[in-house]
């Protein structure tokens, strides 16, 4: 079963239980905790609202972003099921989060019976880590080194599975790598004509030489 499928049977699952599509908790949880349900394409917070949260996904997917000057959209983060977000140095936001399916949020807030201190260094290492990782990408890799190194992510990120389920658009990964759309669907075209991947879907890429796209991240 794959990564969306598990979403969507999850989501039908708790349909029931939900009172509303904005994001209100569906089910309480102990401890300053919270589970609520988003629509895809609901924001779950914005750049330049106070913060005072942790969000760890429990199904779904979340991009993080901000808006540039000139308008365009820069994506700095997608977070995967497990994976918690929402971390700022200041009690500001400056970013935006936003769902990219339908998607459940744990949204952990500090209390007196809910200390958030072990969560934040792990969290933050983490964080610089992928941020750190992420500059490489857009500052040393021309664009297929640059999807090479999405994909192998990805698919770390999904427990190494041979087939990578995107829950984000064409769209997301050309503002995530710095890259066009256009440019985007190219190189994805060009990866399936050298074999290296299969395209069984929209939003799923089956690698099929491991070592051929390690290799151009290297």
């Amino acid at each position: 079963m794959t990564f969306l499928e598990t979403s969507g049977l999850e989501l039908q699952s708790q349909n029931a239980g939900v009172s509303s599509l904005s994001g209100l908790p569906d089910r309480p949880a102990p401890n300053g905790q919270a589970l609520s349900f988003f629509p895809a394409g609901a924001e779950i917070y914005a750049q330049g609202e106070k913060c005072g949260a942790l969000y760890r996904v429990e199904f779904g997917a979340v991009r993080v972003y901000r808006l540039l000057a000139d308008g365009r959209r820069q994506i700095s983060a997608f977070h995967l099921p497990g994976e918690m977000f929402g971390f700022e140095a200041d009690d500001i936001h400056h970013f935006f989060a936003e769902t990219l399916c339908a998607t459940r949020v744990r949204i952990l807030r500090a209390s007196a019976g809910n200390d958030l201190s072990s969560e934040l260094l792990p969290m933050a290492l983490k964080g610089l880590v992928r941020a750190q990782e992420h500059l490489l990408v857009l500052g040393r890799q021309n664009a297929a080194e640059r999807i090479a190194a999405f994909l192998t992510d990805m698919a770390a990120r999904q427990g190494g599975l041979r087939q990578v389920e995107l829950p984000m658009s064409r769209t997301d990964i050309a503002d995530y790598l710095g890259l066009t759309i256009e440019t985007v669907s190219r190189v994805f075209s060009k990866l399936k004509q050298k074999g290296v991947i299969k395209l069984p879907g929209l939003r799923s890429v089956e690698i099929v030489k491991w070592q051929a796209l390690h290799d151009m991240t290297a």
